[in-house]
């Protein structure tokens, strides 16, 4: 991640409108798949500072890993719980975690498969995944440069990416479906005038509250419905418990 965006990373996530929505479609996700407890401990693969510790904490006790260590709060009330060695193979971790969660990681990773193969090693028989990865080669925008993004993906890539280290897919769908078309007419802004080497900022209150509320309708209209595209693909799956 470029190092201005890493820095600024904390502010947007619990401010900007998109990771707000993007929080509370995860979490009513975990709600309707888990009860309080029933994970055991959870592990957060490219975890940052732990942001979404808290909402996992209701469904077990939250570990994570995190290679950049520069995102890390030295202070930061999760820090202990949170590894900065690279994710490599390790017999002590097998069948441990009833639930990870990669959010907007995989993407980061040239090759994806080593670390998914050792995630899945990690998981317990029975355990849940969730993972978050932006979609569409065709969105692709500067936003992805600055994030050092390697993939964007569609929906069936990603459920073919689970489904070949042995993960039953229980649901992946499109979500922010009115994003991606804004990412088109960015990308073809982009094509006339060279964008600015700057991460997102919170927009105006007004403006960040009214582009949060056109997140939450939307995923109120589509929580049925799939969206046939979006900007992002989010995806359930589950270790077999045989």
């Amino acid at each position: 991640m470029d190092e201005a965006y890493g820095s600024a990373y904390a502010a947007l996530y619990r401010g900007h409108w998109w990771w707000r929505a993007r929080h509370a479609y995860l979490t009513r996700l975990l709600a309707a798949r888990l009860t309080p407890g029933s994970a055991g401990e959870a592990l957060d693969f490219g975890c940052g500072d732990g942001l979404f510790f808290d909402a996992l904490a209701r469904y077990g006790e939250p570990y994570g890993i995190e290679p950049e260590a520069a995102l890390l709060d030295p202070a930061g009330p999760w820090r202990a719980r949170i590894d900065t060695r690279p994710l490599t193979p390790d017999a002590s971790q097998r069948d441990r975690f009833g639930l990870v969660v990669a959010l907007d990681v995989l993407e980061h990773l040239a090759d994806p498969r080593p670390a998914i193969r050792e995630l899945v090693a990690r998981t317990r028989p029975g355990g849940l995944w969730i993972v978050s990865v932006p979609a569409f080669r065709a969105l692709w925008t500067h936003h992805d440069d600055l994030n050092q993004h390697f993939h964007r993906y569609r929906r069936d890539e990603l459920e073919q990416l689970l489904r070949s280290h042995g993960l039953e897919v229980l649901e992946a769908r499109y979500v922010f479906g009115w994003t991606a078309v804004a990412k088109l007419l960015m990308r073809a802004m982009e094509a006339l005038r060279t964008p600015r080497d700057a991460p997102p900022r919170i927009p105006w209150a007004p403006v960040n509250l009214a582009l949060l509320g056109l997140c939450r309708a939307e995923q109120w209209l589509f929580r049925r419905a799939p969206l046939p595209f979006g900007s992002s693909v989010i995806a359930v799956a589950r270790r077999p418990a045989a």
